[in-house]
């Protein structure tokens, strides 16, 4: 079959990026030669009651639906705790995702997660909340909204951004560039950080696990806690392989009320011991960090 450059039935581009395979220019080193960088996700999420989405683990319970409120109240009141503890054992630092609602629902935990040099990533006001409902000018308010909210407890602006439920408008690149989000932690189309022109300037995709994640597989499709587990080390012993021919970033997701479960804690555990092992090859790190190091040399897509 010959090429024609003639044709016009290909399918329209989406056009938020450029394509760039794999086998392009490698890159920059992490710092100390590492070529592989991780970082751990933490979703410390706050839902309202009877309002707007949820997560689930018990489906078509009847209104009020106390068992899954108890379900995801388990993880801001122990699971959580449980997997910063981890987190901090194993000497990697964590990243968390945050609605700003737990500010109020949960302070002990905002406290604990801070003590330990915690990064905190805009994840929204609400998980029950989605960007996708929204017009332009109320997605920029609310975006700006979870900014301001963690400057002025954090005494710093959020870098970093992950929508609830990963749901965009045309308008979200946009309206986080403009309300000072660098990089953004929804995406995987890429091992490695990807820029992305908006028209209000770059934003910086950083990988982001949609498989390596215990909501989308665990809740989703009914992983076990040692798949999941599984999953998680094959990622890491893959990507550290590759990681030989050029600087790769990994990351591993998990929610306080999903992997802060007792049983599933103990897979999860075995898995960061086993990438811990390889500290020595490994850059264990934050999205702040990979993106402060990128700021150092030119990043092109």
């Amino acid at each position: 079959m010959t090429h024609d450059d003639t044709r016009t039935d290909t399918a329209p581009g989406h056009g938020f990026w450029d394509y760039r395979p794999i086998t392009d220019a490698p890159g920059r080193d992490w710092p100390d030669g590492r070529r592989l960088a991780v970082y751990v996700a933490v979703g410390l999420e706050e839902y309202r009651f009877g309002v707007g989405a949820t997560e689930d683990i018990v489906p078509d319970v009847t209104a009020p639906d106390l068992v899954n409120t108890s379900w995801r109240d388990y993880g801001n009141r122990v699971g959580a705790f449980r997997l910063l503890e981890r987190l901090d054992r194993a000497g990697i630092p964590p990243t968390v995702l945050l609605n700003t609602a737990v500010y109020d629902a949960a302070p002990d935990l905002i406290r604990a997660a801070r003590a330990l040099g915690a990064e905190f990533v805009g994840h929204g006001i609400s998980n029950s909340d989605s960007l996708g409902a929204m017009s332009s000018a109320e997605e920029a308010a609310y975006v700006a909204a979870v900014a301001d909210r963690i400057a002025a407890e954090e005494g710093e602006a959020p870098g970093g951004w992950s929508s609830p439920w990963l749901t965009h408008t045309p308008s979200t690149l946009d309206n986080l560039v403009a309300s000072g989000y660098r990089y953004l932690l929804d995406l995987r189309l890429d091992d490695r950080p990807v820029p992305i022109t908006t028209g209000a300037g770059q934003i910086v995709a950083l990988p982001y696990a949609l498989e390596v994640n215990d909501s989308t597989t665990i809740v989703g499709r009914g992983a076990s806690a040692s798949e999941f587990a599984d999953m998680v080390v094959d990622e890491f012993d893959e990507l550290l392989e590759r990681s030989e021919e050029q600087p790769l970033v990994m990351s591993v997701v998990v929610h306080s009320f999903i992997s802060g479960a007792p049983f599933r804690l103990r897979a999860l555990d075995r898995a960061l011991q086993h990438m811990t092992a390889h500290r020595d090859r490994v850059w264990f790190t934050q999205p702040r960090a990979i993106a402060a190091h990128l700021a150092t040399t030119e990043v092109t897509a």
